[in-house]
């Protein structure tokens, strides 16, 4: 069952965004269960009564931010990907590009998605588990199964080179999920970031290329 809020979604882009970010940072720093809707229409710069206008209760609001995470992972990112680039390195640097853009948008976005049905809640984690049942988990097959091999220097195991640079891949975006946790999204350099970013790819191409 998809849930939505359309008069949430109906705001302006403003206010949208303040309620969206507050409740997502909420949810993905406290979960489900210990998240405080005070402290979402607090952050939000709107009344409890206010925010209750526009969603019926936390239950709803949790779902629906399930959704539409999903959903702007996918249009915003997933899709945008174009993976007719089969030079491995030139795909992760994409990959970042689009992720980076989103996280501009809405910083605790990937945090949140994370959220698995872990709830204490019975209703929360069906809906969970079907949702999550529905996912296909080939962001790993996308990203790393049609590369051009032929970069790589003779005598190395692709397959598990290609795993080597998957766990890099996943190191680095915890840092950056990290840095976001530590820090206010405004002070976060994405164009340091990036740079960082391009160094760390230009090493691992020196270790795995010809």
């Amino acid at each position: 069952m998809v849930i939505t809020i359309s008069k949430i979604l109906n705001l302006e882009s403003k206010r949208r965004e303040a309620i969206l970010n507050a409740a997502l940072k909420e949810f993905a720093t406290k979960g489900f269960d210990d998240a405080s809707t005070n402290v979402i229409a607090k952050e939000s710069g709107i009344s409890k009564g206010l925010m209750f206008h526009y969603v019926n209760n936390k239950k709803d609001l949790f779902l629906f931010l399930y959704d539409y995470c999903t959903d702007m992972i996918n249009k915003e990112y997933l899709d945008l990907m174009n993976f007719n680039e089969k030079d491995i390195f030139e795909r992760l640097r994409q990959s970042y590009l689009l992720q980076i853009e989103l996280l501009q948008k809405h910083p605790w976005i990937f945090e949140f998605n994370k959220i698995t049905a872990s709830t204490k809640s019975d209703e929360i984690n069906k809906e969970l588990e079907e949702r999550i049942n529905e996912k296909q988990s080939t962001c790993h097959v996308s990203m790393f199964d049609i590369v051009d091999e032929s970069k790589f220097r003779e005598g190395l195991n692709v397959e598990r080179c290609k795993q080597l640079i998957f766990w890099a891949n996943i190191g680095f975006t915890n840092q950056i999920l990290e840095d976001i946790r530590n820090s206010e999204i405004t002070e976060l350099d994405y164009d340091n970031i990036l740079a960082e970013l391009d160094g760390y790819l230009n090493e691992l191409r020196k270790t795995y290329y010809k």
